[in-house]
């Protein structure tokens, strides 16, 4: 039986590749893995997913080039139109269950507070700009 496969090439298809690991990773993608709750969506107003990770630009990249199995695959969600930093995954975890109590009114008005037209805030991101106007910056 084959051994797990390594990470993948970059194609040049792909407009930003984030590897499995951070050997030879390209200038443009940040080092500094942080803690995040963040939600992922299709289109406006679509479905939501929420999720909690310790290296949130992995993890969206992740969802985006659909390699995890799940509902995120399932139902295309390759938007990253919400995140909040952490600076435990205990506290994270928490605020993950939390989020998913609310209904999903609520979750819409929390996403347009800071991305109202639900804009995919991963480019960004994967370039070093953590938020977007108007979020506190570490």
């Amino acid at each position: 039986m084959a051994g797990p496969p390594g990470p993948r090439e970059a194609r040049p298809e792909d407009k930003l590749y984030v590897p499995a690991t951070y050997e030879n990773v390209p200038a443009m993608v940040p080092r500094d893995p942080f803690i995040a709750v963040y939600m992922m969506s299709n289109r406006k107003h679509g479905t939501l997913y929420i999720g909690v990770t310790s290296n949130l630009v992995k993890r969206a990249w992740q969802h985006r080039d659909g390699v995890m199995e799940g509902f995120t695959k399932k139902y295309s969600l390759k938007r990253l139109v919400w995140y909040e930093r952490h600076e435990s995954m205990v506290a994270a975890i928490q605020r993950e269950k939390s989020l998913k109590k609310y209904k999903r009114d609520w979750k819409i008005n929390l996403i347009e507070r800071d991305n109202p037209d639900w804009t995919d805030l991963y480019m960004g991101l994967a370039r070093g700009v953590h938020g977007w106007p108007g979020q506190a910056r570490p």
